[in-house]
């Protein structure tokens, strides 16, 4: 699905203030690193860039994404390839991953994979959003699922899953944290359509969109904005509180 994605990095970029407090709380639970390279990991335009140098390491970005490579700074190197198929070159002292993982399936595998890679005493450090069931996400399910019947299909096994799958998944590989967060994040008035849509338009209304003409892409929006003021009711200045769910985990390798 990622290869397929054209990202707008201006867009995904808009609630950079919201979307960078989790990569910081983040980064706050990595343990001191073992020698060699850090490597942020689905980096996009490479928000997190200065604070992953302040390591001290070398800093490699990796990600699919021609856009988002192409405005990515504060690396010593970037490499533009799926994460499914990014191999280190050497083993990494940190692999860091933020926002990124929650595209792609086979955790199970994957995640052995990307410890494999890791140094003694390495680290391997991810977020992902944990949406599905909210109704940001659910209506984009099953508003698609409804309108176009032919094209989407109601996903009803959620790819990212409860902190506590990760940590008994990654136990046997090392030393484990594990853990959830709900941010409840203060979107501002917008002047057309509803304020969460402003939000889930940067990430994950892309597969949706992407997929319909300009016409079916307006009557999608239209019903996804109306749902979504039912579902996330406006303040009197016109901001939305739009809780969101988040989930963790920072493995250190034996």
């Amino acid at each position: 699905m990622t290869a397929k994605l054209k990202w707008r990095p201006e867009t995904y970029d808009r609630f950079r203030g919201l979307r960078l407090r989790p990569a910081r709380d983040l980064l706050a639970q990595v343990p001191d690193l073992p020698d060699g390279p850090v490597v942020d990991l689905g980096c996009g335009t490479g928000v997190m860039a200065p604070a992953l140098a302040r390591l001290g390491r070398p800093l490699i970005g990796v990600d699919n994404s021609a856009e988002m490579v192409a405005e990515a700074v504060g690396y010593d190197a970037v490499e533009q390839i799926d994460i499914a198929d990014w191999q280190a070159d050497v083993p990494a002292a940190l692999i860091y991953s933020n926002a990124a993982l929650q595209w792609l399936e086979g955790h199970n595998t994957l995640l052995p994979r990307l410890a494999g890679m890791l140094a003694q005493d390495g680290v391997l450090a991810v977020q992902m959003p944990r949406q599905e069931a909210a109704p940001s996400h659910r209506f984009l399910r099953d508003i698609a699922a409804r309108m176009f019947p032919d094209r989407f299909a109601v996903d009803t096994s959620p790819r990212v899953r409860p902190a506590v799958d990760y940590a008994e998944l990654l136990a046997p590989l090392g030393d484990v944290e594990a853990w959830e967060t709900d941010y409840i994040q203060l979107l501002p008035s917008v002047t057309e359509g509803h304020p969460v849509r402003h939000f889930t338009q940067g990430a994950a209304m892309l597969p949706y969109v992407q997929a319909m003409t300009e016409e079916e892409r307006a009557e999608f929006v239209a019903a996804y904005d109306a749902a979504l003021s039912a579902a996330y009711p406006r303040r009197a200045d016109g901001a939305v509180f739009f809780p969101f769910r988040r989930c963790f985990f920072v493995l250190r390798r034996d």
